[in-house]
């Protein structure tokens, strides 16, 4: 009986500029913690400390790009590159890079630098990006890009970064970029990129945390909600508070899993609820005459450097120390309802984020790395077409890679059994592209099932695991 393979290669990425990450020499894409992977639809993007590559691994000519990215970084503060990931709307791809000194820059596809703003003055750990579509069970959708610092976490909405994006790609479709970058030569470059919104909050309470990720939007505490309708049905008539509050799990040293409550809102007293019920419409006012004053005198010699913006309030809801254990590795679900988390000890803990409890447990694996990905568990391919799929015909599961095994299991969610066990090169890495931020203007009927695929770093070869058992 033939042997069954549960993997379908789709391209090779093995170039002669590699060399300069390391390529060659055995193991190099998992035993540099240096080297760090982002992975889209036909492109993936490496990176070291200094250097990002950029390249296409499909057979069409037109994704078949090659770029390369030379931050410029200061010696002086020893900067150096800490974060990469995707960031795709529609028709817009560019590249997001987190900086050891807390910016963030955005890259286009050739290489210029469309933004560059500091989040906070500490070194960048990872750039998620996630969001929740609307649909029957969720009323609302959310999409974001979450920025893990230590001890820092910084949410910017969707949107607002789409906003950006779509303003600069305008001007370079109108050719006014060509004198907006003169003029950003000749003044302070730096100073001249915009501001985009963003929140910020401190998540220190139980240490410094190893990883972190904002899972969902949350209820407000109970005494918030009896201030508000206190509020709305008293002689003020303002509409509801549209603050939201978000639910944040980290894991670190300290605190195996620490869990919060993250507010939008900076101040959440009583006098700051009533205040913002009176006080926007004034400072609406204020706000307009400002930027007109403001832009009167648009001919100031030079911005002064931003200062750190100031923290929105974090509740602690819970946390878990089991000392020696130690947090490493977090992974979410698409919905973030479930969080997959490694420790110290070689254990995979699975978490309901919002129960806030454990779940399930592995044991045994030693520097795992987990990716969700759905799969078609009981349906047969052979009766019915490939794109003829809905979402309920997918099962949830989790990929586990044991690389001190040589493996990856798939185990069904979330009390499933192990549905599937692959062999897998020394020197491979699992990847999943990032999440591609939804619009109005586009649609499909057919649905796209998360996916997980498989890097083989000493040959080049990159596959994807296939979605059926069959």
């Amino acid at each position: 009986m033939a042997k069954r393979n549960h993997t379908t290669p789709l391209g090779c990425i093995a170039c002669d500029e590699l060399s300069e990450l390391g390529a060659g020499k055995e193991s190099w894409l998992v035993d540099n913690p240096f080297i760090l992977s982002a992975l889209d639809t036909h492109s993936l993007a490496l990176s070291n400390k200094s250097l990002i590559l950029i390249f296409g691994w499909s057979d069409d000519p037109f994704d078949n790009i090659k770029v390369n990215i030379h931050p410029e970084l200061s010696p002086i503060g020893g900067e150096y590159i800490t974060a990469i990931e995707w960031l795709v709307f529609d028709d817009i791809r560019v590249l997001a890079v987190g900086i050891s000194s807390g910016y963030l820059l955005i890259y286009s596809l050739d290489g210029g630098l469309i933004h560059k703003q500091i989040i906070y003055p500490t070194r960048i750990l990872k750039l998620r990006v996630r969001g929740t579509k609307r649909d029957i069970s969720q009323d609302i959708s959310n999409e974001e890009v979450c920025i893990v610092m230590d001890g820092v976490i910084a949410r910017f909405d969707g949107s607002d970064l789409q906003d950006m994006l779509r303003r600069w790609f305008r001007e370079t479709q109108t050719n006014f970029w060509d004198q907006k970058r003169k003029k950003r030569d000749l003044d302070d470059f730096e100073n001249s990129f915009e501001r985009v919104p963003y929140q910020l909050w401190s998540v220190t309470k139980y240490g410094a945390c190893a990883d972190a990720a904002i899972t969902g939007v949350m209820p407000p505490p109970l005494m918030e909600l009896e201030l508000f309708w206190y509020l709305n049905s008293a002689a003020f008539m303002f509409e509801q508070s549209s603050h939201r509050y978000y639910r944040a799990v980290t894991i670190g040293n300290d605190a195996v899993i620490s869990a919060y409550r993250l507010s939008e809102d900076k101040n959440r007293s009583l006098v700051g609820a009533i205040l913002s019920k009176v006080v926007p419409a004034t400072f609406s006012t204020i706000a307009s005459f400002s930027k007109l004053l403001w832009r009167r005198d648009r001919a100031s010699p030079k911005k002064a450097e931003p200062n750190p913006q100031s923290f929105a309030r974090a509740a602690s809801l819970t946390c878990l120390k089991d000392p020696p254990r130690k947090g490493e590795k977090l992974t979410l679900s698409p919905s973030g309802t479930l969080a997959a988390i490694t420790d110290s000890l070689g254990r995979i803990l699975l978490l309901d984020t919002q129960a806030l409890v454990v779940v399930r447990l592995w044991k045994g694996y030693r520097d795992a790395n987990c990716l969700f990905m759905e799969m078609l568990v009981k349906k047969n391919p052979a009766s019915t077409s490939y794109h003829e799929y809905k979402k309920s015909d997918y099962c949830l599961c989790l990929a586990i890679h044991a690389p001190k095994k040589g493996i990856i299991e798939v185990w069904q969610m979330r009390t499933g059994p192990r549905i599937l066990t692959i062999q897998c090169a020394k020197g491979s890495k699992i990847l999943q592209p990032t999440y591609r931020f939804s619009s109005s203007m586009t649609s499909s009927s057919s649905y796209m099932p998360l996916e997980v695929f498989l890097l083989n770093g000493d040959s080049g070869q990159l596959s994807v695991l296939n979605r059926s058992l069959h």
